[in-house]
């Protein structure tokens, strides 16, 4: 496994990792664990991704808008309650731009004939 890094990220009471670059199929990581900081290997949680176009593989893992949509809903759970706070609206607006981008690249991949393939 590979340890995610990224200079905003915090390693202070959770690292996140994904499997080796020689292991990666259709470009990109589709299984991540978050693991206490380093030299604990104990697993807190795995998020297993769509591995290949759904239409090719089957639905297999949970796809971006899944998890962003985990992050919103907790996110506005926390606004509902003594711990709202500005960061957390910022956070819910960018997240749900993140999933109108998505869903743009979507509708234009549904309207070339190609979503849910390996096409172009």
């Amino acid at each position: 496994m590979k340890k995610v890094e990224c200079d905003l990220l915090t390693n202070k009471y959770t690292e996140v990792w994904h499997e080796e670059e020689r292991e990666l199929e259709f470009n990109a990581p589709h299984h991540f664990q978050v693991r206490p900081p380093y030299p604990s290997l104990e697993i807190l949680s795995e998020v297993n991704f769509q591995k290949g176009p759904i239409k090719e593989n089957g639905i297999n893992g949970v796809n971006n808008e899944d998890l962003i949509a985990m992050v919103i809903c907790r996110l506005e759970h926390f606004n509902q309650s003594e711990f709202r706070c500005r960061e957390n609206s910022m956070a819910i607006t960018k997240l749900e731009e993140a999933l109108l981008w998505l869903r743009k690249r979507t509708m234009g991949r549904e309207k070339r004939g190609v979503e849910g393939t390996h096409i172009k």
